[in-house]
């Protein structure tokens, strides 16, 4: 094995061989069909075919294609390169798949064909960042939670007026749809819903810690109405607000 990077160009010929290294096909242009070990493939552009080290694979290509090649060295360079990356490195060589790249990862594979891949340091560093950006993909790092804590005393500090998804997303800094998948995701409830349960939990706590009158708490938890609050309380927590009160003054 020669080089690192190589592009090479398919045409119908039927190519069939193995080798004792893994390899990774980028599609460029073009169609290539391939088969490695048996599982049957096409690499195309912002495709990649993963080959096993020792997996007898053939491909062709009837009206031609190009595919940047990717040669994995052997023995012990995956260790000596990848760092924290070699494990899952290895992972994704033991068995012959193909993966979706993303646009991210088409664009460093078009730079790195169009670079000057015989020059050793850029071979090598942009194998390494190839394979480092597959394996991230893989296993992303951990995503921090929503700040519901800060999410919660936004929503307190302006219960009694109306807030929207748009909101919430500015108190976390992303996209109203972003948020929107974040709340169903970690807390099993719409942004809407989570802000609705949480002005009936003020609600109620105002009810049990204060003297203010039912339509007093009911404006400062963001209802227009009395009876629209109070239908609200005896959905979440079966009881009216009278109830809830006498409940709490009677637990004393």
């Amino acid at each position: 094995m020669s080089a690192l990077l190589s592009v090479r160009h398919y045409h119908q010929d039927i190519v069939c061989h193995e080798h004792g290294h893994a390899q990774l096909v980028f599609g460029l242009s073009g169609r290539l069909q391939f088969e490695a070990a048996g599982l049957g493939s096409q690499v195309s552009r912002q495709t990649l075919a993963v080959v096993p080290a020792g997996a007898r694979h053939a491909c062709d290509s009837r009206h031609g294609s190009e595919c940047l090649v990717f040669d994995v060295p052997a023995g012990d360079w995956l260790e000596r390169h990848l760092g924290e990356h070699a494990g899952t490195s290895r992972r994704l060589l033991e068995a012959p798949r193909q993966i979706e790249l993303s646009v991210t990862q088409h664009g460093l594979v078009n730079w790195l064909a169009a670079s000057s891949i015989h020059d050793p340091l850029i071979a090598r560093q942009g194998s390494i960042l190839l394979l480092a950006s597959l394996c991230t993909r893989a296993h992303p790092h951990p995503r921090a939670g929503l700040p519901l804590a800060a999410l919660d005393a936004y929503i307190e500090r302006h219960a009694a007026h109306p807030i929207q998804v748009a909101d919430l997303a500015s108190v976390v800094g992303l996209s109203a749809a972003r948020v929107h998948k974040r709340f169903v995701d970690e807390t099993g409830l719409t942004p809407m819903a989570y802000v609705r349960d949480k002005r009936l939990r003020l609600g109620r706590q105002l009810l049990h810690n204060s003297r203010l009158s039912v339509g007093e708490i009911a404006a400062r938890v963001g209802y227009t109405s009395q009876s629209a609050f109070t239908a609200a309380l005896s959905r979440q927590f079966g009881a009216t607000p009278k109830l809830l009160r006498e409940r709490q003054s009677g637990d004393k």
